[in-house]
């Protein structure tokens, strides 16, 4: 399998099946995002990431280092990653949280969600 594969691969089976999670709050602002994230590590099986209040993400999935840059835009989560190289994109993305767990939802809340703890 070449190292695209297993990534595709690894992040169909990591990042996009849901855990449970409680009920959700909508998060629609920059201030209420950063005070859930500062100072915690977002994770989820084989993922670990630092959300900076500074606008950069960094950290490891699977055993690849994953970097980015973020900023808010109208109510959504907006982010640059690459994953062990590869670049993922740029995607707006709704932000929904319970204070333990987080979930980021591509599209503007209309595509794939992955849910995170906060630890």
């Amino acid at each position: 399998m070449t190292r695209d594969a297993f990534i595709a691969a690894l992040f169909m089976a990591f990042v996009l099946p849901s855990m449970a999670v409680a009920e959700l709050k909508r998060i629609e602002s920059k201030s209420e995002f950063v005070q859930l994230i500062q100072g915690k590590t977002l994770s989820r099986p084989l993922v670990r990431l630092q959300v900076n209040p500074d606008g950069q993400i960094s950290g490891r999935g699977a055993t690849w280092d994953i970097t980015g840059s973020w900023s808010w835009q109208n109510g959504f989560f907006c982010r640059e990653l690459n994953w062990g190289g590869d670049d993922m994109g740029y995607n707006c993305q709704e932000v929904r949280a319970d204070g333990t767990a987080m979930r980021f939802t591509a599209d503007q809340g209309a595509g794939e969600f992955a849910d995170f703890r906060l630890r």
